[in-house]
């Protein structure tokens, strides 16, 4: 009996325990002495079995303690998942272990470690779901091992995996779920190259190691999670106090009084890009950096977009954010970051926007609070001259407008271009203001012909439609004066409108007429102190009402260039000018355009003669007896008495017309 203790004290082979038994044959022992070692035998390799299963288990133990403080010290996922795969390879002493887990991204399933490999298609493979013994084992959630892989059909077989199977030379394989609560992550497995039942207690370990697997996985998710939390939070931290910066920027600059080029510079600062910042109209207003203007249909979309959502927007490279104040569009701020904006970036543009806003609709106010002293005090020197001069001449300079100076009036038909009336104005050290469907300009200058036409031309630049000019006053060099036009007759030389025809044609809203006029008491000319001013506007809205009656809408012409014929037409009654001129030279009218004759021309010069003939042939430049002929198709066309003194009035008041509404 002591051999056997000897023999489990040294932990001897199974084979060895039959050594006692031979030994007693061959010594010649009897029956019953055979029969007891016999039994001693077994009782000794029960208690080896014992001392094998709990050595066995210690081993398990050990392992799992072991894998428990990996996961305890978890630094590196890929080595525990390693160690965990290692050990189910030793302690269920088989030839291969391995891993898979779930590609949620590609909808597979991939192998993650291998230890016994040697096949590199083995290692590559990737599963489709419910595919092989692991798409089982996924799709049922528990342990399932086959002793024969090629021969066993209760799963799905695919080339790829029966290929990579064969190249790995397995034939038994065991596969446990990695779960993490109810949901499968992956399988662990265990595989011989030769056919091999497993016990229950190998699948019971493997699941516990699959288990550590999954704890190991799920703790280093996590552990990921959170270093990435903490990275955004330090990175939001920062965008916080970097929005907080520039809050503290942007508000001590509107207490210091700055402006929208401020607030672009400052945001460029804080946020690092280039901006521009335009008004509600599309222009630019302020730029911080080169960045060139979008174009106007994204730039249109983007605002909407931005109003629409009550935040910035992004298109491509750059970050747009509506400038609004309730329900008025002021504008946009338009931003290129060197990078893209973090969220509390964004809030800082749109801080920024605000900020814009708020400057936006204080200078607007500024401006309306002003352009209301402006339209007083110019209302007051048209319709109360005398009341305080002393007092009107204070007002103006504390405007920048100096009464004494030499100034002249102009009188626009129409109320749409009062806004930009205003502007014109106010940039000239002028006033500017609306009354009785007319807008009323008093600008410095001594020309009052050469401001309306100025007026006309910056005002159609400006709007994009025509509007019209007309001076009251002295011609400018060169031109005749009232008094000299009537006693050469209308058509001399001198008094000539140099104003053509407007090339453009009314809008929907129609053109806008202007007049201006330019008094120094009695006399035309422009206009110098406060006295002077109401005159000026009342001859100036003659010549508006003269232009309007000589169907000149749309053009301009001053009061000295329309002459008596401005008096005639600006007494503020209806007249039928086209009619007047049809009734009386139509005729004549119709021959020259019809044959490209110059009768009309003719008979200018006539009149400008004085009714010599000679005189008016040199004019012509022709022989007189061309100009004897063409006075006799005169005749023809209008009858005998045209040079009567009664009609001759009509004759010559038309032609006046006629070169007027050209």
């Amino acid at each position: 009996m002591l051999e056997f203790f000897e023999l489990l004290a040294r932990e001897a082979a199974p084979a060895e325990f039959e050594q006692p038994l031979i030994a007693a044959r061959e010594a010649g022992a009897s029956p019953p002495e055979l029969a007891e070692l016999e039994r001693a035998k077994l009782r000794a390799l029960q208690v080896r079995a014992v001392l094998e299963r709990r050595r066995r288990r210690e081993e398990e133990l050990s392992a799992l303690y072991d894998t428990a403080s990996d996961l305890a010290a978890l630094r590196d996922l890929d080595a525990v998942l390693r160690a965990i795969v290692h050990r189910a390879r030793t302690l269920l002493n088989a030839d291969v272990s391995y891993m898979t887990l779930n590609d949620t991204a590609r909808g597979d399933t991939y192998m993650r470690i291998t230890d016994g490999s040697v096949a590199a298609s083995f290692q590559s493979l990737r599963l489709a779901p419910g595919a092989g013994l692991g798409g089982l084992v996924a799709l049922r959630g528990t342990p399932y091992v086959t002793a024969n892989y090629a021969g066993d059909a209760r799963f799905e077989h695919t080339s790829d995996i029966d290929r990579g199977v064969g190249d790995e030379g397995l034939v038994a394989i065991l596969g446990v779920p990695l779960k993490l609560g109810a949901e499968v992550i992956g399988v662990l497995f265990a595989a011989n190259r030769t056919e091999r039942p497993f016990a229950r207690e190998e699948v019971a370990l493997l699941v516990s190691l699959a288990a550590h697997a999954a704890v190991a996985i799920d703790a280093a998710r996590l552990l990921t999670e959170t270093r990435t939390a903490l990275t955004e939070l330090s990175a939001a931290n920062e965008a916080v106090e970097r929005a907080a910066a520039a809050h503290d920027r942007l508000t001590t600059l509107v207490l210091r009084g700055g402006g929208v080029e401020d607030v672009a510079h400052d945001l460029v600062d804080v946020l690092d890009g280039t901006l521009l910042v335009f008004d509600a109209t599309g222009r630019r207003l302020a730029a911080a950096g080169s960045l060139p203007s979008p174009p106007p249909a994204m730039l249109a979309e983007a605002i909407a977009a931005s109003r629409a959502e009550g935040r910035s927007v992004r298109r491509g490279p750059l970050y747009v954010a509506a400038v609004v104040a309730g329900t008025d569009d002021l504008g946009a701020l338009v931003f290129q970051p060197a990078s893209p904006l973090s969220e509390a970036d964004q809030r800082t543009l749109e801080r920024a926007a605000q900020i814009t806003a708020l400057l936006l609709l204080f200078r607007h106010t500024v401006a309306e609070a002003e352009a209301q002293v402006r339209d007083e005090l110019l209302d007051d020197l048209i319709s109360h001259p005398d009341r305080d001069p002393a007092a009107l001449r204070s007002r103006a300079a504390r405007l920048n407008v100096d009464l004494d100076a030499p100034h002249v009036v102009v009188v626009a038909d129409g109320t749409q271009i009062t806004s930009w009336a205003r502007t014109f104005a106010a940039t000239r050290s002028g006033l500017a203001m609306t009354r009785d469907g007319r807008t009323t300009l008093l600008l410095p200058g001594t020309d009052p012909g050469q401001a309306a036409r100025s007026v006309a031309k910056e005002a159609h630049r400006e709007l994009g439609r025509p509007v019209t000019a007309g001076a009251a006053g002295p011609f400018s060099a060169g031109a005749a004066s009232p008094s000299s036009a009537s006693a050469a007759g209308p058509f001399s030389a001198g008094a000539a409108s140099p104003v053509t025809a407007s090339p453009f044609t009314a809008n929907a809203r129609g053109p806008v007429t202007a007049g201006a006029a330019g008094l120094i008491g009695e006399a035309a000319g422009p206009v110098a102190g406060a006295a002077t001013v109401a005159a000026a506007h009342r001859e100036a809205e003659r010549c508006v009402r003269a232009l309007v009656a000589l169907g000149r809408t749309g053009t301009g012409a001053s009061a000295a260039e329309l002459g008596y014929v401005g008096l005639l037409l600006g007494d503020g009654q209806r007249h039928d000018v086209l009619g007047f001129v049809a009734s009386t030279l139509g005729p004549v009218i119709e021959y020259d355009d019809k044959r490209g004759t110059a009768l009309m021309h003719t008979l200018d010069a006539y009149f400008a003669a004085g009714g010599g003939l000679a005189r008016a042939a040199e004019e012509l430049h022709v022989h007189v007896n061309t100009v004897s002929q063409r006075l006799d198709r005169v005749t023809q066309l209008l009858g005998t008495g045209w040079q009567d003194p009664e009609r001759s009035l009509d004759v010559r008041l038309a032609l006046r017309l006629h070169r007027l509404s050209m």
